[in-house]
């Protein structure tokens, strides 16, 4: 009885390369879903393959990327983008554990109010949903040689990407000392709980401490209170020795930096939202021209071009929409823009800017 042999690297990649001028990638795309969900010509693509609850309003899902992803590091974070009620949305997600060995990735979800991707995630998405998946980016992953003693602070949904790398040392054995600082409203919202708790057990030079801001601790790793210099100087006596991870909301993080960039050898930070902003005197509205359609809008200054965009009815390409993944990046040929994380004005005539993070401050002219 024969069998199909799968085609060499090499052959398949030298059919493609013929085939492709012949190719219209969508039309492919459309006919090879009907034989499999996730087949494409080039485009990335993810299935959920599980869901499961983590936590009070919060799921895992797990994915299988096609051979078009690119994979990605512990700790980074990748856009998924999905169809919700005819809209196409983009949002940005943390996996929560190293890319297993058969492709597959995890991501932890908490529900956002308002957020309809997060609800959509929580409620509707089921087992075989089919997302586009986005190139890995962010920086907050390993060095390539670790040593030293380490401290990761995270908060609320912060905790996902710190707990891909808890996990990634975990693999190797707990190579380094390392304590994680874990913040949460409630004991219902915390994620991981269990088996950090169990790795805790096993690791001698791992510790665990749960923070709760609006409950009670009642167990010996637990603690209570939100994050300053008196309670990290109790959870984290030799704080001065460790290199430091923080990630979650952009207040706690500025709260951290505040607290420990002075004092430690390392502190590399993370946020998933805005830290709050600098407070400025931009009021009034300005003309922004989008050069490609040559509409002329009037925007509102001091409120980010992203939002003040979609709130005339344009749909820009976003992704985490707080400065990280380059989704929302154009370019800017005349006027004048501030930084909303820095408060920092940018007068180049002409640059490059993020419209999630960037508000106007003059007239402008766009490259969209």
């Amino acid at each position: 009885m024969s069998t199909v042999q799968p085609l060499k690297p090499s052959r398949r990649s030298r059919l493609r390369r013929l085939a492709t001028p012949f190719v219209v990638p969508p039309v492919f795309d459309f006919w090879a879903q009907r034989l499999h969900p996730t087949w494409s010509w080039e485009r990335p693509l993810a299935r959920v393959v599980a869901h499961a609850p983590a936590a009070s309003n919060a799921v895992t899902l797990t994915l299988k990327p096609n051979r078009h992803w690119a994979g990605a590091q512990a700790g980074q974070h990748v856009n998924l983008t999905a169809d919700i009620d005819g809209v196409r949305i983009t949002r940005s997600y943390s996996l929560d554990a190293p890319v297993a060995a058969d492709g597959r990735i995890t991501v932890t979800v908490k529900g956002v109010d308002e957020g309809r991707m997060s609800r959509h995630l929580l409620a509707a998405a089921r087992r075989g949903d089919v997302f586009d998946i986005g190139p890995a980016f962010g920086d907050l992953v390993l060095p390539a040689q670790v040593d030293g003693n380490w401290l990761f602070l995270a908060a609320g949904s912060g905790v996902t990407p710190l707990m891909a790398l808890v996990r990634q040392l975990a693999g190797q054995g707990m190579p380094v000392p390392l304590t994680l600082v874990y913040w949460a409203r409630t004991r219902a919202e915390l994620c991981f709980v269990d088996e950090l708790r169990a790795l805790a057990a096993r690791r001698a030079g791992f510790e665990v401490r749960f923070v709760l801001t609006r409950e009670a601790a009642t167990a010996d790793d637990e603690a209570a209170g939100r994050i300053d210099a008196a309670l990290l100087d109790t959870l984290v006596p030799d704080l001065a020795t460790r290199q430091v991870f923080a990630c979650g909301p952009g207040g706690f993080v500025a709260t951290a930096t505040g607290l420990v960039e002075d004092r430690v050898p390392l502190l590399r930070t993370e946020a998933f939202t805005p830290p709050p902003r600098p407070q400025t005197d931009d009021s009034g509205m300005v003309e922004v021209r989008l050069a490609r359609s040559g509409r002329a809008l009037q925007l509102p200054r001091g409120v980010p071009l992203l939002q003040a965009l979609e709130a005339e009815g344009l749909k820009p390409k976003s992704g985490c929409r707080m400065g990280i993944c380059n989704t929302c990046a154009c370019g800017k040929s005349a006027g004048a823009t501030r930084d909303l994380r820095t408060g920092a004005a940018n007068t180049e005539a002409t640059a490059a800017l993020k419209l999630c993070i960037s508000s106007a401050v003059s007239d402008l002219v766009l490259d969209l």
